[in-house]
């Protein structure tokens, strides 16, 4: 008897790609085109079928977004084609939604819809996990109603007179129990990342931040020599990693990566993983990593300025890294970009290694001037304390006096200088020749008396 072949995974779903782009709403894109939508649906793991549907119009329609004749149009588009469903690169209400489903007859899933489904996909800790639940429960809360209309009455036969709940009034409060329950969870890992960003004190971090699929983590494969996970596809990383980056002098710094940003992110997944972004936001130096071969290179960089300033106060004193360098034909369209930047500007190629000698440079200078010049004196006997320094730095002056004096000159952030100064015995001098001739942003926050973000949210 021979036996059918079966499938070892599900066929991938078949999709229409959809979107309005609206002219008299100011701050609205409108030359974006549905480019970055298909990335979004090839990351979720479904294909595109027909041609890309946008429609301009001046503002969106209460009822449907679309106007009646577009609708119309796509409506033709799926009965020709038969897909499993149509994204919108839109955000919908929930009205939208179940009247565009009334209409097409299909499943229709929104821009926040497919971004929280590919998160959902790539989140592999206990963190991003429950990052992610709350995000797509906040998503859903509004939308219940339109899942549940065929449960949402109570009807008049035996057994559902009388006082109780419908299903629907169930599941809301279900799901804002839920909820509630989510936060406090991750308001306590979001208390434990800060206690552990805080106890690195001794060491100069440097956290990347970028739109998604620039770069970041061939970046961070190329400084530190890791082996983190590179892919061609939007939000391939989600959890923040660090790892040890040493410099070209001996000093070694640590190098954050964390999830890419993108144009019209929702805004309750950056609400909701703003703990995942922790310790890459409260990095004493940021490095926007640029796509500089994109054509869109300019908004991505904007998008991400917006993220950020709606994230912290620390979105100033960076740098900003002009990656895939070896990818652009034109060096005026790299010089145009970075005539925009009011920072400090590199150019390199994370694949090639191009460059990555001048950002090694840059980020030396920024830790210098962050860093105190300071004599150590201590007795030639204290190995302990000699091993100690080296290990944080490359001393620039290493002398023994006469006397059996060992002297050490060297660079320390403010975090090292005081943790050597708490460990040294009570023969160790330690005399400040030059301090810091710079601050970091965050010391800028703290001195500034303005509360973070991060700690408003906290305390919200």
């Amino acid at each position: 008897m021979t036996r059918l072949t079966q499938p070892t995974s599900p066929p991938r779903e078949r999709v229409i790609v959809t979107g309005v782009r609206f002219t008299e709403i100011e701050g609205a894109p409108v030359e974006e085109d549905l480019s970055e939508a298909c990335g979004l649906v090839e990351a979720a793991d479904a294909e595109v079928i027909g041609d890309l549907i946008l429609q301009k119009k001046g503002r969106p329609e209460p009822a449907t977004l679309f106007g009646s004749g577009k609708v119309e149009e796509i409506e033709a588009e799926v009965e020709r084609l038969k897909p499993n469903a149509v994204v919108v690169d839109n955000d919908l209400t929930p009205a939208q939604g179940r009247n565009l489903e009334k209409a097409w007859g299909v499943r229709i899933i929104d821009r926040s819809e497919l971004i929280l489904d590919i998160f959902a996909r790539r989140a592999r800790t206990r963190q991003a996990r429950l990052q992610v639940e709350l995000a797509q429960n906040e998503y859903i809360a509004p939308r219940l109603r339109r899942m549940w209309t065929h449960l949402e009455r109570h009807e008049g036969v035996i057994g559902t007179r009388g006082p109780g709940e419908t299903q629907l009034e169930t599941d809301k409060r279900l799901l804002r129990k839920r909820i509630l329950d989510l936060k406090e969870e991750l308001k306590e890992i979001e208390e434990r990342k800060r206690r552990e960003v805080r106890s690195r004190g001794d060491a100069f971090t440097v956290g990347l931040v970028g739109y998604t699929n620039a770069g970041k983590s061939t970046l961070l494969n190329a400084l530190t020599g890791a082996d983190e996970l590179v892919a061609d596809m939007l939000f391939a990383t989600l959890d923040t990693r660090t790892r040890q980056w040493h410099l070209s002098d001996g000093r070694t710094v640590l190098l954050s990566d964390t999830v890419g940003f993108l144009q019209r992110l929702p805004h309750h997944l950056v609400a909701s993983f703003h703990a995942t972004l922790e310790e890459t936001l409260h990095a004493d130096l940021l490095l926007h990593v640029v796509d500089g071969s994109h054509p869109r290179a300019a908004e991505q960089m904007a998008a991400v300025d917006g993220v950020l300033r709606a994230l912290s106060y620390h979105t100033h004193g960076g740098i900003v890294v002009f990656n895939k360098s070896d990818a652009v034909d034109d060096g005026i369209v790299l010089q145009n970009l970075a005539s925009t930047c009011a920072g400090e500007v590199v150019f390199v190629s994370a694949r090639t290694g191009e460059g990555l000698d001048r950002l090694d440079e840059a980020i030396r200078r920024k830790l210098d001037a962050r860093s105190s010049l300071v004599d150590i004196f201590l007795p030639i006997s204290d190995g302990r304390l000699d091993s100690a320094v080296r290990k944080l730095c490359k001393p620039i002056e290493d002398e023994v006096s006469e006397s059996g004096e060992h002297r050490l000159r060297v660079r320390l952030s403010d975090g090292a200088l005081g943790n050597l100064r708490r460990h040294a015995g009570p023969n160790v001098r330690f005399e400040v020749v030059r301090p810091p001739t710079e601050t970091s942003a965050l010391d800028e926050d703290e001195v500034g008396g303005e509360t973070p973000a991060t700690e408003r949210r906290l305390a919200e």
